[in-house]
C-alpha cells in the first residue's frame, strides 16, 4: 500500500473524528441545539465514539493515527517510519480542518443565534477552565501520555496473549478516550491531539462566523506542545518498561 494511500485514510478519518468530536460540542452548546445542556458524560462519549468511527474507517490501511502526538511516539518507539511522519501529520491537519468546516456548515443556524464567543470558540477547539498555562501544559503533556502508552502498551502481544488487536478492533482506544476525558479532561478540555485542536482552530479563525471572537491563540501552543511532548515522554516510557 502506497504511503498516499495510508495519508488519504489519515485524512478520512481525522476529518470523521473531527466531525463528530466537534459535532457533540455543538450539540451540547450552542443554542436552540435539542441537546445544549446533556453535559459533559456525553462530550466525553460523544469524542470516544468519534474515535472509534475513525479508526474503524483508517485502521485496516493507515494503522488510524489521526494524531501527530501518536504519529511522532510510535515512530520514536521503532514502530513507524520517520519518513512518513510529515506525510501523515499533514493529512491529520488537514482533516481536521475539514471536518471543522463541514460542523460548521451543519450547525450554522445555531451558530448565527449563539452570542457567547467563548461557546462558538470552544465547539472548535479547547481553553482551560482556568488559565494557568503552566499547569494546562502539564495536564496535556499527562493526558497525552497516558493515551499514547496505553495504546502502545495495548499492542504489546505479552498484553493481550489471547485475543489480539485485530479482534478488539477500536473499541479500547474508544474506552481508553472516555476515561481519559472523563477522568483528566475537565481543567483544559483535553485536547491530546493537536489535530483536534490546532487545525480546527485555524478553521475557527478564517471561517465568516457571526460575531465569533477570538480565536484564543495566545493559549494555542498549550494542546499543541502538550501532546507532543507527552507522546514523545510515552514513547521513551515504553521503551523503558517493555
Amino acid at each position: 500500500m502506497t504511503l498516499l494511500t495510508k495519508c488519504i485514510f489519515e485524512f478520512i478519518g481525522t476529518l470523521v473524528l473531527i466531525m463528530l468530536g466537534d459535532g457533540v460540542c455543538c450539540a451540547t452548546s450552542l443554542e436552540k441545539s435539542k441537546a445544549k445542556g446533556a453535559g459533559w458524560a456525553v462530550v466525553t462519549l460523544g469524542w470516544g465514539l468519534a474515535v472509534m468511527c475513525g479508526v474503524f474507517i483508517a485502521g485496516p490501511y493507515s494503522g488510524a493515527h489521526l494524531n501527530p502526538a501518536v504519529t511522532l511516539g510510535f515512530a520514536l518507539a521503532g514502530q513507524f517510519d520517520w519518513c512518513a511522519v510529515i506525510p501523515y501529520i499533514a493529512a491529520q491537519m488537514l482533516g481536521g480542518f475539514a471536518g471543522a468546516v463541514i460542523v460548521y456548515l451543519f450547525y450554522k443556524d445555531h451558530f448565527d443565534v449563539t452570542e457567547d464567543t467563548g461557546t462558538k470558540l470552544g465547539v472548535f477547539c479547547t481553553m482551560p477552565a482556568i488559565m494557568n498555562k503552566g499547569r494546562n501544559f502539564f495536564c496535556e503533556f499527562v493526558a497525552s501520555w497516558l493515551l499514547v502508552f496505553v495504546i502502545l502498551a495495548l499492542g504489546n502481544k505479552e498484553n493481550l496473549p489471547e485475543i489480539g488487536m485485530g479482534e478488539l478492533g477500536a473499541f479500547p482506544v474508544t474506552m481508553l478516550i472516555v476515561a481519559i476525558g472523563m477522568s483528566l479532561g475537565a481543567t483544559t478540555g483535553y485536547a491530546i491531539n493537536p489535530a483536534r485542536d490546532l487545525a480546527p482552530r485555524i478553521a475557527h479563525a478564517v471561517l465568516p462566523i457571526k460575531g465569533k471572537g477570538p480565536s484564543g491563540w495566545e493559549y494555542s501552543w498549550v494542546p499543541v506542545a502538550g501532546p507532543i511532548c507527552g507522546g514523545l515522554f510515552a514513547a521513551l516510557t515504553y521503551m523503558w518498561i517493555y
